[in-house]
C-alpha cells in the first residue's frame, strides 16, 4: 500500500444524506437563493463564453469584496466554497514536523488535512460545561509544540461557541503561529477578527456564501489577509479554481447583500425562539450558540434512538454527533424555517413524553 500511514489511519470526511422532508442536518441556509436572483445569475453566466476558462484573477470582484467586507483588494482571495482555501492555506503552511492547534471537538477537516499533509495535530478541548473556548490552553498549547497554525472555527461546529472579545489579539500577542479564523457563521452571530487584519499578517480571516447567502450548491468562499500572506495561499489553490457560474452568483449576491443579510438576521430570530421552546422540554439540556445550529444533548433518551425516530417517524434529519466521547449524547440540529422548527419541537416533546409516560409506568 502506497498511501501514506497518516491518510490511510484517519477516517474521510463523509456524510450520507437521504432525501427527507425535513434536512436540518448540514447548517444551509433554510432559504433558497431568490429565484429573480437567480435568474440574474443565469442571464449573466449566459453572457460568458463557457468554451473559455475563467478568469485567473477576478479583479472586480475581489474589489466588491474587499469593499463589503472593508479590506484591501489584493488581500483577498476567492476559491471553490471556504473548504479549498483551507486547503489552500494548510498547504503552504503545514508539513514535515509543523504542528497544528485547534479546539475540540471542530470541524473535522481540520485533522484530516493536517494527517494528509504530514502535519502534527494537536486538538486542545473546549471548556465543560458549556463548550467555551480555552483560551489559556490554546496559547500553552501553541508556544509548547510551537505551533506553526492554530486554527478557531467561530461561531465552533458543531458546539456553536463563539470566541471571547480579544480572544485573537490575546493568541497574536502571544505566540508566533498564523492564526487562521474560520468565520463560516460569523453572519449569525459573534465577534468578527476582520478588523484585526491591519494590524498583524499572522491573521487570515476565511468566511463563506455558503450559510448566510444560501449559495451551498454552488460552492464560494473568501480568504482575507495581508497580501504579502494571500499571494502565497494562491500558490496552494488550482488555477481557475472558481467557475463562470459561481461567480456571476457571488457578484449578484454582494450587489443584494442587503436582501441576504436580512435572511440571516431570520435565521437568528427563528433560533432564538427555538431555543426558547427547546429548553421547556424536559430531558433536553442545550448549549449556548450563535451560529445558525443549536447542539443538544440527551439526558434521559439515547441519542441515537432520538435521531432515529425523528427521522423514522417524523420526516426530520438532523446530525448525530453522539459518537464523539465530547459529545457523548449530543445531536446538532441546523436552524431551518419557523414551520420546520415547530415540527422539530413537536417531534421531540412525543418523544421525550413517550418516555416520561413510559417511566411513570403509566
Amino acid at each position: 500500500m502506497l498511501i501514506k500511514p497518516a491518510v490511510r489511519n484517519k477516517p474521510g470526511y463523509a456524510l450520507v444524506s437521504p432525501p427527507v422532508r425535513r434536512k436540518l442536518n448540514q447548517n444551509e441556509s433554510p432559504f433558497d437563493f431568490p429565484a429573480e436572483l437567480k435568474q440574474l445569475v443565469l442571464n449573466q453566466a449566459a453572457g460568458q463564453s463557457w468554451h473559455r476558462y475563467p478568469e485567473f484573477t477576478p479583479e472586480d470582484l475581489q474589489a466588491s469584496l474587499a469593499a463589503h467586507f472593508g479590506w484591501v483588494p489584493d488581500g483577498v482571495l476567492v476559491g471553490n466554497g471556504s473548504n479549498e482555501l483551507i486547503q489552500a492555506t494548510f498547504a503552504v503552511t503545514l508539513g514535515g514536523d509543523a504542528a497544528l492547534v485547534a479546539p475540540s471537538p471542530t470541524f473535522s477537516l481540520y485533522g484530516l488535512l493536517a494527517g494528509v499533509l504530514g502535519a502534527r495535530y494537536f486538538p486542545v478541548p473546549l471548556r465543560p460545561p458549556d463548550f467555551s473556548f480555552d483560551m489559556k490552553s490554546l496559547i500553552e498549547t501553541c508556544r509548547r509544540e510551537r505551533a506553526r497554525v492554530i486554527v478557531l472555527n467561530s461561531p465552533n461546529n458543531p458546539t456553536g461557541s463563539a470566541l471571547p472579545e480579544q480572544a485573537v489579539e490575546r493568541i497574536l500577542d502571544h505566540t508566533d503561529a498564523l492564526v487562521v479564523c474560520d468565520e463560516a457563521y460569523q453572519d449569525f452571530g459573534g465577534p468578527t477578527a476582520i478588523p484585526l487584519l491591519a494590524r498583524s499578517s499572522r491573521l487570515v480571516v476565511l468566511r463563506t456564501f455558503s450559510k448566510a447567502f444560501g449559495l451551498a450548491g454552488l460552492r464560494f468562499g473568501v480568504a482575507l489577509a495581508h497580501p504579502a500572506v494571500a499571494r502565497e495561499i494562491a500558490k496552494g489553490k488550482l488555477p481557475y479554481n472558481v467557475n463562470v457560474i459561481t461567480l456571476a452568483a457571488a457578484r449578484v449576491a454582494l450587489s443584494h447583500a442587503r436582501v441576504l443579510t436580512a435572511r440571516a438576521r431570520e435565521v437568528v430570530a427563528i433560533r432564538e425562539r427555538f431555543l426558547g421552546r427547546l429548553r421547556a422540554i424536559r430531558g433536553i439540556s442545550t448549549f449556548p450558540t450563535a451560529a445558525n445550529f443549536v447542539l443538544i444533548r440527551c439526558e434521559t433518551v439515547p441519542a441515537s434512538e432520538v435521531f432515529q425516530r425523528l427521522y423514522r417517524d417524523h420526516g426530520i434529519l438532523v446530525r448525530d454527533v453522539s459518537r464523539s466521547p465530547e459529545l457523548t449524547e449530543c445531536l446538532r440540529i441546523s436552524i431551518g424555517t419557523t414551520e420546520d422548527m415547530d415540527a422539530v419541537i413537536a417531534a421531540l416533546e412525543q418523544i421525550f413524553f413517550d418516555q416520561q409516560e413510559s417511566s411513570s409506568g403509566r
